[in-house]
């Protein structure tokens, strides 16, 4: 079974894409979201990065 990158809907704080990365990586979703801010705050690319993974990637099926 191939393995796809979903948008969480157990795991998420608002579009659930720190979540379902976390999930796809099988890390902590809180790893993700630190780097996410950081991205935001070092290269200034973090919110836009996450804007555009959140319109893009498909929901979980059954959900």
């Amino acid at each position: 079974m191939q393995k796809r990158f979903y948008l969480s809907q157990t795991d998420k704080k608002i579009g659930g894409v720190c979540g379902g990365l976390g999930e796809y990586f099988n890390i902590d979703s809180l790893l993700v979201r630190a780097g996410f801010i950081a991205a935001f705050f070092c290269l200034g690319t973090g919110v836009m990065a996450y804007i555009i993974l959140w319109l893009l990637a498909p929901k979980q099926p059954g959900y």
